[in-house]
């Protein structure tokens, strides 16, 4: 799809990277530009408790796949030299400096359009180009609502596991570059995308932002249940001890529920037999769910569930789900390492490379290649 995209990654720890990423798995070849005098992408440091890997850490991989790494001196003369040339032969450039740095580094959209009036350049701050603060996925969590909805009722506010702020982010840059490849393919005309962290968080509030501004609701932490909808994210343990999770969507749904749970129609109807009841209900329900789902074996359960579709799965963590087929189709592999696509989307218009993607860099390792192109 992009074979002949190049593409200038400037950017480090996860949200640019994870973008730089999407390009090289559809096929563009993607230069990851690493600062000599700092070591690189942080995240290359950035391991696990008793973690044995060389340079390129667990989380380093998890978004530097397909790329060819150039460490250079930001700081030097020749540095920002080799970073000009590198722009002047580049369709897009992936940035993630805070306010300021990048025209220090002279390496800032309008610095590096001035090479190159086609350019199309992404840029990821914390909060905007106008403020200069240092965006953390866990601080935005903090400060857009998100850790404040995250956790049980009664319990402190929650960090997510996954630092889902960024990957948000990462995915609304995506569309916006797309977007200016699509001008620049009809107009000639590059063009400069931002994405900050704090706005990806705030847009991505959906419902609960709704609950609160058209609801008039202020919405609260409630464990895993759903503020609108019951049963659904509430989950119950089988008589084989494990976990189901229930998302009842709709009357029909949950009609058919208490059915294969064997629980009588006329006695629950009345006061579940729609979804508004059950919210209002919703203690008292799961109370009647849980006794009646102790008393069925997971897998038999399940089977049922899943025959008059109602959605419901089983609690996994991570060694399972990477058993599944749908998570193997998803698996790339390269000299003794394996990570996950970052693009899933299936089209038969096009394909990703036959080719396989190249293994996540260690530190510099293109930097003669790359260079020898230059001159």
């Amino acid at each position: 799809m992009f074979s002949k995209l190049k593409v200038l990654e400037l950017a480090s720890v996860l949200a640019g990277p994870s973008v730089g990423q999407f390009f090289a798995e559809l096929g563009a070849e993607v230069i990851k530009v690493e600062n000599l005098s700092t070591g690189g992408d942080v995240t290359r440091t950035w391991k696990g408790n008793g973690e044995q890997t060389d340079d390129r850490s667990a989380y380093f991989c998890s978004v530097n796949w397909g790329k060819k790494s150039i460490a250079i001196d930001l700081g030097s003369p020749e540095g920002k030299e080799l970073v000009h040339k590198l722009a002047v032969k580049s369709d897009v450039v992936i940035a993630s400096y805070k306010p300021g740095d990048a025209e220090k580094l002279r390496v800032s959209h309008q610095q590096l359009s001035a090479v190159n009036k086609q350019l199309i350049y992404g840029q990821i701050t914390g909060y905007g180009s106008e403020n200069d603060r240092v965006g953390y996925d866990a601080v935005i969590q903090a400060e857009s609502g998100f850790m404040d909805l995250n956790g049980e009722r009664n319990g402190p506010p929650t960090k997510m596991p996954v630092a889902l702020m960024d990957v948000l982010a990462a995915h609304q840059l995506k569309e916006g570059l797309l977007l200016a490849l699509l001008k620049r393919e009809r107009t000639g005309e590059g063009s400069f995308v931002e994405v900050s962290l704090i706005q990806t968080a705030i847009a991505s509030l959906i419902n609960q932002a709704s609950n609160w501004l058209i609801g008039n609701k202020q919405p609260s932490r409630q464990g895993s249940a759903h503020p609108n909808i019951a049963p659904y994210g509430d989950s119950f343990l089988t008589q084989d001890g494990k976990r189901i999770l229930l998302a009842v969507g709709t009357d029909r749904q949950f009609v058919n529920l208490i059915s294969i749970l064997e629980i009588s129609p006329s006695s629950v109807l009345e006061k579940y037999g729609t979804n508004l009841l059950r919210v209002e209900n919703r203690e008292e329900l799961n109370t009647l769910l849980a006794k009646a789902i102790s008393n069925f074996e997971s897998e038999k359960l399940l089977a049922k569930i899943h025959q008059h579709k109602i959605p419901a799965g089983i609690i996994q963590n991570v060694k399972e789900v990477f058993e599944m087929p749908e998570a193997r189709e998803l698996l790339i592999t390269a000299n003794g390492l394996t990570g996950v696509k970052s693009f899933i989307a299936k089209n038969t218009t096009f394909k990703q490379p036959k080719s396989g993607l190249l293994p996540p860099p260690h530190f510099g390792e293109h930097t003669s290649e790359i260079i020898a192109r230059l001159f």
